[in-house]
C-alpha cells in the first residue's frame, strides 16, 4: 500500500550535528581550502603557459636577432617537458576536485627545476632571467604556510648556488656597448618588467582567491552560529510543549465536563465562553503537537496529503480567523496545483511572516502566492512603517527587531534558517509609498510529496 510521506526538512549534508560540531565545522573548512587550492592550482597552470611561450619568444629573439648562440636542441627539450607536465596537470586537475599544499609546493618545485634547466643552458647564474627564482619565492609565500615558503627559499637557493658553480657559460659578443644597447641589461630590463607584471596580475588574483575563502568560512561561522541558537531553541520548546501537554490535556478534560454541567447548559453565555476555552485549548494543543511534529517527535497525528493551494488556503483561512486583522487580502495566482503533505514547520514559517506584518500594520496585511518555474513565490505585504535600513543590512540575524524591546526578533531569524533548510531564500525590502514587502521563495521539490512504502 502507497502512503504519503512528508517531504521533511533535510538536514544538509554539511549541517552542524550538536554532537560532533567540531568535526563537522572542520570538513567544511577543509573542502574551501581545497576548492581555494584548486583556483590556485588553475592560475599557476595558465603562469606555466605564459612562462612557455616567453621563453620561446626570448629564445628565438636572442639567438636569431641578438646573434647569441644558444643550445637550441635541449631548451626545446625542456620546453616539451614543460608543456607535457602542464598538460598532464590540466588533465588531472579537470578531474581532481582537491589540491592540497603538497601538491601545490610539489608544482612550485617542479617549475623551479624546470627553470633551473633553462638557465642551466643559458648562462646559469649570470642570465639576468635567474631572477625569476624571485616570482616564485613570492609565489610560494602567498599559496603556501611559512614551513613550505621556507623550503621554496631552500630549493631556489640551492638551485642558484649549483647554477653558479655548474652551469655552462654564455657566449656574448665583445662588442656591445653599455647601456640598453648591452643585452645584458636588456635582459635585466624585460625580467624586471616580466616579474612586476606577473606578481601583480596573478597575486591580484590570489589574494581575491583568498579573500573569497575567508569570506566564505566566516559565513559559514556565522551559519554555524546560528544553527547553534536554533539547536538552543528547539531544545528548549521541545522541552515547553512535552511539559504543556498535561495541563492542556487536563484543562481540556475539565471544560468538557463544565460544558456537560446543568449551570452551564442552562446559561447560554456562560456555555458559549466555555466552547470558545475549549476551542482555544485546542489550538494551543495543535501548537504543541507542531512543536513536537518540527522536533521529530510526532504526537500521533498522522500525515495528511494535500496540495499546495489547500495547504495554503487552509493556512490563511486558519490564520484569519485566530488574529485580530482588519483587511486580509488573499491572492492565489500559483495555477496548476502540486501535491504536497502538509507540513507544520512551514506552516509556522508562513505564519510568522505574516504575524510580523499584522503587529507592523493592524489594519492591512496582504498574501501572494504564484509559481516562478520551478519555485513557490510567497509575498507578503503591509502597509507599516517598513524596515529600518540597518534591519535590512542584517536580514535573518538573530534579535534584529524594529520593535525595540529585548528578545525580539527570531521570527525572521526563524524563516530565514528554514528557507536556507529548504534551499530557497527569503528577501525584505520597504514598498515606496510606505510598508514592507517580505517575499519567501521555495523549491517545489523541497515541499513536493514523495511515495513511499508503508511497511
Amino acid at each position: 500500500m502507497q502512503t504519503p510521506v512528508p517531504a521533511k526538512i533535510p538536514r544538509p549534508a554539511d549541517a552542524p550535528d550538536s554532537r560532533q560540531p567540531q568535526g563537522v565545522a572542520a570538513a567544511r573548512i577543509r573542502r574551501f581550502s581545497e576548492a581555494t587550492g584548486r583556483k590556485n592550482m588553475q592560475l599557476l597552470i595558465q603562469l606555466r603557459w605564459i612562462a612557455v611561450v616567453g621563453q620561446i619568444i626570448t629564445i628565438a629573439v636572442v639567438h636569431f636577432l641578438l646573434g647569441i648562440m644558444l643550445p637550441l636542441e635541449p631548451l626545446l627539450v625542456v620546453l616539451g617537458a614543460i608543456t607535457v607536465f602542464n598538460l598532464a596537470s590540466r588533465l588531472r586537475w579537470q578531474v581532481q576536485q582537491v589540491v592540497t599544499e603538497g601538491e601545490l609546493l610539489l608544482a612550485l618545485l617542479v617549475d623551479v627545476g624546470m627553470l633551473t634547466l633553462m638557465l642551466y643552458f643559458t648562462g646559469g647564474a649570470a642570465n639576468p632571467f635567474a631572477w625569476l627564482y624571485l616570482l616564485q619565492i613570492t609565489l610560494g609565500a602567498m599559496l603556501l604556510t611559512p614551513q613550505a615558503t621556507w623550503i621554496m627559499v631552500i630549493a631556489t637557493t640551492l638551485c642558484f648556488a649549483w647554477l653558479a658553480l655548474l652551469a655552462r657559460p654564455l657566449p656574448m659578443p665583445t662588442h656591445m656597448d653599455g647601456g640598453l644597447a648591452n643585452p645584458y641589461m636588456q635582459g635585466m630590463l624585460v625580467c624586471f618588467a616580466l616579474n612586476a607584471g606577473l606578481l601583480v596580475t596573478f597575486i591580484v588574483r590570489i589574494t581575491r582567491n583568498l579573500r573569497q575563502r575567508d569570506a566564505h568560512l566566516a559565513d559559514l561561522r556565522q551559519r554555524a552560529a546560528e544553527e547553534e541558537n536554533i539547536v538552543r531553541m528547539g531544545l528548549l520548546a521541545s522541552g515547553a510543549a512535552h511539559e504543556l501537554g498535561t495541563p492542556l490535556a487536563t484543562l481540556a478534560v475539565i471544560l468538557g465536563d463544565w460544558a456537560r454541567l446543568p449551570t452551564f447548559t442552562s446559561d447560554p453565555e456562560l456555555l458559549e465562553e466555555v466552547i470558545e476555552m475549549q476551542a482555544q485549548i485546542q489550538r494551543c494543543k495543535a501548537i504543541v503537537s507542531g512543536i513536537l511534529m518540527s522536533a521529530g517527535e510526532a504526537r500521533g497525528e498522522s500525515s495528511e496529503e494535500t496540495s499546495i493551494c489547500t495547504f495554503l488556503d487552509e493556512l490563511v483561512e486558519e490564520w484569519r480567523a485566530s488574529r485580530p486583522v482588519t483587511s486580509f487580502v488573499y491572492d492565489n495566482r500559483f495555477g496548476l496545483d502540486v501535491p504536497v503533505v502538509s507540513d507544520s514547520t512551514l506552516k509556522q514559517t508562513i505564519c510568522n511572516i505574516l504575524d510580523n506584518a499584522l503587529e507592523a500594520s493592524p489594519h492591512h496585511v496582504s498574501l501572494e502566492v504564484e509559481r516562478d518555474a520551478d519555485a513557490l513565490r510567497i509575498t507578503v505585504k503591509d502597509n507599516g512603517s517598513g524596515f529600518p535600513p540597518e534591519m535590512l543590512a542584517q536580514l535573518g540575524k538573530p534579535y534584529q527587531s524594529s520593535k525595540g524591546r529585548p528578545g525580539r526578533g527570531m521570527g525572521l531569524f526563524l524563516v530565514v534558517n528554514v528557507a536556507r533548510t529548504l534551499g530557497g531564500r527569503v528577501t525584505a525590502r520597504n514598498r515606496v509609498g510606505g510598508g514592507a514587502v517580505v517575499t519567501l521563495t521555495l523549491p517545489l521539490a523541497a515541499i513536493a510529496l514523495e511515495e513511499g512504502d508503508d511497511s
